[in-house]
């Protein structure tokens, strides 16, 4: 296969894969959670700004070839925020999602959990939930610190909330014998993150539905801000906050109350949690991208369909927004 045919011309801003499929949206975030870049050093990092710098003003290097500028790209866009051109705090990164937020994933599903437990392992996911949220949100307008702390405390007191609130109900039913009761509780944690995390995007980033996010025209000049495009990213973002856990937060109970029973499981405890992480962190691993897959980050909008005063000022009949992450 040709460099041509598994690298297409380079376009500067643009991803490498179709983003109108969902197959090509899916390819284009597997780049982006690609774990290999929490690794990149400072050095490599200026290297890949540097190669794209260049060939916006048209100076790049001779024999420069379109394979090493989608990878820079990819680079760039792993590290640094497309609004705000920082770069995001490692753990924050969509990149290191899988690898930071595994072993929570392993906590909040571990069987027999207490109060404490349960209180604790909620916690500490909405807090990194509500730090991830921050770090990848649409940044064309400042959010208040009060707004973040607002935002993190509304996700954490639903999250706590529920969870305890179902777990006490279960431990109160006289319905269930212990076994069933046991994997009821495992899927516990679904609904109170699935909540809390919508929860935790419409505290976040609400200042966006009152002051507009900004939509940009074929050639990436801002138009204006509109609320309406912040209303529809913040819908497709909440969207995908409750499937993305979904599959994370039932797949593993259901596989692991088949692997417990396994001879092997059963002469060799120890190797219960290993396993049960194993298997989190593949179920993790391809949820991910599927979920944040089902809207593109630069999606569009028809131009109709916004604020009159930026249709007005446009003759463009679609416009482009940063939906966030």
């Amino acid at each position: 296969m040709t460099e041509a045919a598994v690298y297409p011309a380079f376009q500067l801003g643009q991803p490498r894969y179709d983003q109108s499929s969902f197959l090509g949206r899916f390819r284009h975030f597997v780049d982006i959670i690609d774990p290999r870049t929490l690794f990149v050093s400072e050095a490599h990092l200026k290297r890949c700004v540097a190669l794209l710098d260049d060939f916006k003003h048209g100076t790049l290097p001779p024999g420069t070839t379109d394979q090493q500028l989608w990878e820079a790209q990819k680079v760039k866009q792993a590290i640094i925020h497309p609004d705000s051109g920082q770069k995001i705090f490692m753990p924050f990164r969509m990149s290191g999602y899988v690898p930071f937020g595994t072993p929570i994933v392993v906590g909040l599903l571990l069987p027999n959990q207490t109060l404490a437990s349960t209180v604790f392992w909620q916690w500490l996911n909405q807090s990194h939930n509500a730090c991830v949220n921050y770090a990848n949100r649409n940044a064309t307008k400042p959010t208040p610190t009060s707004r973040f702390i607002q935002g993190y405390l509304g996700a954490v007191t639903s999250a706590v909330s529920i969870a305890v609130g179902l777990n006490v109900l279960i431990e109160k039913s006289r319905k269930f014998n212990p076994a069933t009761r046991l994997i009821i509780q495992r899927f516990i944690p679904f609904p109170a993150v699935a909540s809390a995390n919508v929860c935790n995007v419409a505290l976040m980033r609400h200042n966006e539905l009152s002051e507009g996010i900004d939509v940009l025209d074929s050639n990436g000049n801002v138009v204006g801000s509109s609320r309406i495009a912040a209303k529809h990213a913040l819908m497709e973002t909440a969207f995908t906050r409750v499937v993305l856990p979904l599959p994370i937060f039932v797949l593993p109970p259901i596989i692991m109350a088949f692997v417990e029973k396994l001879p092997l499981m059963q002469a060799h405890r120890r190797l219960m949690l290993p396993v049960h992480s194993l298997v989190c962190l593949a179920v993790f691993g391809l949820s991910l991208p599927l979920a944040i897959s089902l809207f593109p980050q630069m999606s569009q909008i028809e131009t109709s369909h916004l604020e009159p005063e930026i249709a007005m000022a446009t003759d463009c009949k679609v416009l482009t927004y940063n939906k966030g992450l």
